[in-house]
C-alpha cells in the first residue's frame, strides 16, 4: 500500500467500517464528534478491536502472543513495511504522529491483552480494575486527546472512573460467550466471598453465588459511574464525544436486573435506535 491520500482514506474506511460492524456503542458516539475527528476515533477503536479479537483468530496462546507483538513492533516502528500494508495500522500510525500521541498506553493496552489468550483467573478486584482501566479508560483518555487535537484535555481521573464502568459492564454482557470457551474475567476475590468456583461458570452451573457476585461487580460499576459523574462537569467541551459510551452503562446493568435475568444465558442487547436515543440525549445533556 502506498501513502497517498487515497490510501490513507482507504485505510480510515476500513477502520470505521470494523468498528461500526464490532462495536456499535463506540461507534454511535463517535458521529457526534466533528466530523474531521471521527476517521481518527475510529482508527483508535478498530485498534482496541483487533487486539481484543486475537483469541478468536488463533488456535492457541501462542499464536496469539505472536499477533500481539507484531502489534508492539508496529508501534515501536520496527514493523513499519508491514504497518503500511495493514490498514487498520496505517491509520493507526497517521493518527498517532498527527496528534502526537503518547505510543506506550498503546503498548500498555496489548499487554493487558495478554491476559485475554489464556484461562487463568482474574486475581482480584484491583487487577479487574487494572485489567478495565488499560483497556477502556485508556481509549478514552486517548481519543480526549485527538479531540484535543494533541493538546492536553484533562480529564484523565474522569476518563478513569468512565472505563472501568463501561469496561465492568461489557465484561458482565459477554458473561456467557467468555463462560463457553472457558474464561472467566470476574474477579476470584469477588467469587470466593460468594462461594462459586471456576468451574461453576465455565460448566455453566452458575447459581445464587454468582448471580450475588454479579450484583456485586454492578454495583462496582455503580461506584465508577457515580465517581466519573462528580468528575464529569470539569470537562473541556471538545473531549465530551470520547465519554459518551460511559451513558449506556446504567441501561445495560438494569437490563441485568430483571428478573428473568440469567448471568450465564442472557444476552443483553441494545437496539440501534435506543442506542442513538440514549447517546443523543447524553450528548444533548453532557
Amino acid at each position: 500500500m502506498s501513502e497517498g491520500p487515497e490510501s490513507r482514506d482507504w485505510a480510515y474506511a476500513h477502520a470505521e467500517t470494523l468498528v461500526r460492524e464490532g462495536d456499535p456503542d463506540r461507534y454511535v458516539a463517535t458521529l457526534f464528534a466533528p466530523a474531521a475527528k471521527r476517521p481518527h476515533l475510529f482508527a483508535l477503536y478498530a485498534f482496541s478491536l483487533e487486539v481484543a479479537r486475537v483469541r478468536d483468530a488463533v488456535s492457541s496462546p501462542l499464536p496469539g502472543e505472536i499477533r500481539l507483538q507484531w502489534w508492539r513492533d508496529a508501534l515501536q516502528g520496527e514493523a513499519r513495511g508491514d504497518v503500511r500494508a495493514h490498514p487498520v495500522a496505517a491509520a493507526l500510525d497517521d493518527t498517532i504522529v498527527r496528534h502526537r500521541l503518547p505510543r506506550q498506553p498503546f503498548v500498555d493496552l496489548i499487554d493487558a491483552r495478554i491476559f485475554d489468550l489464556y484461562d487463568d483467573p482474574m486475581p482480584a478486584t484491583d487487577d479487574f480494575e487494572g485489567y478495565c482501566g488499560e483497556t477502556a479508560s485508556s481509549l478514552i483518555r486517548l481519543a480526549s486527546l485527538v479531540l484535543a487535537d494533541g493538546a492536553e484535555p484533562g480529564g484523565a481521573e474522569a476518563a478513569g472512573h468512565a472505563g472501568v464502568a463501561y469496561a465492568t459492564t461489557g465484561l458482565l454482557r459477554a458473561l456467557p460467550l467468555h463462560a463457553r470457551r472457558g474464561q472467566v474475567y470476574l474477579p476470584a476475590d469477588v467469587l470466593a466471598a460468594h462461594g462459586v468456583t471456576r468451574e461453576d461458570i465455565v460448566s455453566g452451573r452458575g447459581g445464587p453465588g454468582l448471580k450475588g457476585a454479579c450484583a456485586d461487580l454492578r454495583a462496582l460499576a455503580r461506584r465508577h459511574l457515580a465517581a466519573y459523574a462528580q468528575a464529569r462537569p470539569a470537562l473541556a467541551p471538545a473531549v465530551r464525544p470520547a465519554f459518551l459510551p460511559a451513558a449506556l452503562v446504567e441501561t445495560y446493568l438494569r437490563a441485568m436486573e430483571r428478573p428473568d435475568y440469567d448471568p450465564l444465558q442472557s444476552l443483553v442487547e441494545m437496539p440501534r435506535w435506543r442506542r442513538v436515543w440514549r447517546l443523543w440525549r447524553a450528548a444533548r445533556r453532557f
